[in-house]
């Protein structure tokens, strides 16, 4: 009796489910997946069903090729005999078997990234659509705020405005910028923010332009220099989004 052949069989079976899932999500934390053992293995067993549906159907119709469950269950079996029977059916076929595989992995390993594209290029998975609750990637809360991908395609922001409040030396100083791009670290927290035009500004200069007669003035903000502004989030005491939205301006009639 051979328990590690059963074992192994199983293991193939799902890894194809296992892979599509990994390359599928959408998450922030890139250290240990801490979900739950029972709705990972849900999702990657689905997701092997699935994929082996698909490409026996494929088999039969576009290459000819039968599954024959008996195989399977020999296989699977804790019988030697059993066993036996199901390896000389395997090695008859082996050249058809191990294509199978080899190019489930390949495409459980290319599917899902271009999955992912579709959805987010046709914004499926916004919070308005109607199958976002399939579609919705709710490991990644950061993802949908800092990118505006809850706006249909029409409604999208153009420009991602970030104000910021950090302590420099006891004294609270604002700076506003247009977001770049933003990265996390290893265990989904966001790490840092990526600005260009920044401008700062102390707060306390607020309240002295509040005192003075005509109200603020612009002349308390000061622009930095540089191409790129690294904040880093751990050092921000307020954050404040922003999305802007920018239209054309109205062409001047003709003889003016």
């Amino acid at each position: 009796m051979n328990i590690a052949l059963p074992a192994f069989v199983a293991f193939l079976l799902l890894l194809p489910g296992f892979i599509f899932r990994t390359r599928f999500k959408l998450a922030e934390r890139t250290s240990l997946d801490f979900s739950p053992f029972g709705r990972v293995a849900a999702d990657a067993i689905l997701w092997a069903i699935f994929s082996h549906l698909l490409f026996l159907l494929l088999s039969f119709f576009v290459f000819s090729q039968r599954f024959e469950p008996a195989v399977l269950l020999k296989l699977l079996s804790s019988a030697a005999t059993s066993q036996s029977e199901a390896i000389s059916a395997v090695d008859r076929d082996f050249g058809w078997i191990a294509s199978y595989f080899g190019s489930l992995f390949v495409a459980t390993l290319v599917a899902p990234v271009i999955l992912r594209s579709q959805i987010a290029k046709h914004r499926l998975d916004r919070g308005t659509a109607r199958f976002s609750s399939v579609f919705r990637f709710h490991d990644a809360p950061w993802y949908y705020l800092l990118t505006g991908a809850d706006f249909s395609q029409e409604e999208k922001p153009d420009l991602i405005m970030i104000s910021a409040i950090v302590e420099v030396a006891k004294d609270a100083v604002l700076y506003v910028g247009v977001l770049d791009d933003f990265f996390f670290d290893s265990d989904g927290n966001l790490d840092r923010l990526i600005l260009q035009s920044v401008a700062r500004r102390p707060l306390s200069a607020d309240k002295n332009a509040a005192s003075l007669e005509g109200g603020a003035s612009d002349e308390r903000s000061y622009d930095i220099d540089g191409d790129s502004f690294v904040l880093r989030y751990q050092d921000v005491k307020t954050l404040n989004v922003q999305y802007v939205k920018l239209t054309t301006a109205e062409s001047a009639p003709e003889g003016l």
